[in-house]
């Protein structure tokens, strides 16, 4: 064997040992959840992950799958979930209480680095919480999964509007667009991009790579724009949505909302996201229908998350591909 077939045998095993290692470390981070939901009383479920509904959101592609049986009238095209949270919330108006999932979901288009179309997150509701309790909750989750690996971070919370004016010296719910475009500085093509767009632009590109490696950011209080399946509130001068993400460094690990119940105006909002589905020329998914009616029936007052657990494990072990943490990657699949 020539020293470089002999060299390269050396790297791809060592590339397996490191991948078995992760693989590991994340069957000890799956009993670490449990083990801290048991401990608080939250009920671990499963809930379908193909739907007849799919979701709305526009910056967000779904897979369908063809069911081959038969149908009694029902739709053969099914659609794989991209998070859990419509079953857990039809779940919640039934009275199931505090509630969590831990299992797979699904997003066409998303393969790279830092992204697989398919992952593992983590989703749970707690009943009657507002969100400061829900942020606490997910940072101490956060932060014994780290001290798995020897790490800790400390949590800071900081609105949308605060980390944007130090970041960047510009309010971004009252900044003009223009001013939102000179800031990021950047050679983009304009064309067609909103006032939303340029923030998340200037999110990804100018604030959020200089985030502190051990800080857990809980950022708070989004435009109202942003609002998805939230609530809004009235903060002075602005209308926010009741919403956090939360970074561990440069990292965005969660996604959290005080949940909107109101049928109505969740409604509003699918319609509103297929009208911005239809000016794209995108596939325009059913609107969940038995989402809306359990809302209708009444969910109880609530907040939830949703935590990347692959991007967790990213940053366990300190590496920036996906692939590192995972049996097989899209590519291997």
């Amino acid at each position: 064997m020539t020293a470089a077939r002999e060299g390269a045998g050396q790297g791809a095993r060592g590339q397996a040992a490191g991948r078995l290692a992760a693989l590991r470390l994340r069957a000890r981070l799956n009993r670490l959840v449990r083990d801290f939901f048991d401990a608080r009383g939250v009920l671990e479920v499963e809930t379908p992950v193909m739907s007849r509904a799919g979701n709305t959101e526009p910056n967000i592609a779904s897979f369908t799958v063809e069911f081959g049986g038969r149908c009694e009238g029902a739709p053969r095209t099914r659609w794989l979930r991209t998070s859990a949270e419509y079953p857990m919330k039809r779940l919640l108006a039934e009275g199931i209480g505090d509630c969590y999932e831990l299992g797979r979901v699904f997003r066409d288009g998303e393969a790279g680095g830092r992204h697989n179309p398919e992952f593992t997150m983590l989703e749970w509701y707690r009943v009657d919480w507002t969100l400061e309790p829900l942020v606490d909750e997910t940072a101490e989750l956060v932060r014994a999964a780290l001290a798995m690996v020897g790490r800790d971070a400390t949590l800071r919370k900081a609105s949308y509007r605060e980390v944007y004016r130090e970041a960047l010296g510009l309010d971004p719910h009252t900044a003009p667009i223009a001013e939102l475009q000179a800031a990021f500085a950047g050679d983009i093509d304009p064309e067609g991009l909103t006032r939303d767009d340029w923030l998340d632009l200037l999110m990804t590109h100018r604030i959020q790579p200089a985030f502190p490696p051990d800080q857990l950011l809980a950022m708070r209080d989004y435009p109202a724009t942003q609002c998805a399946l939230a609530k809004l509130a009235r903060r002075g001068d602005i209308d926010v949505a009741e919403r956090f993400e939360l970074y561990l460094g440069p990292l965005e690990l969660a996604n959290g909302y005080h949940e909107l119940t109101d049928a109505a105006e969740q409604r509003a909002r699918f319609q509103r996201d297929h009208a911005l589905r239809r000016g794209r020329a995108s596939v325009l998914p059913p609107i969940d229908e038995a989402l809306l009616d359990a809302l209708a029936a009444g969910m109880p007052d609530c907040a939830g998350v949703a935590l990347g657990i692959d991007r967790l494990l990213m940053a366990m072990l300190g590496t920036g591909a996906i692939a590192d943490v995972l049996a097989y990657d899209f590519d291997r699949a």
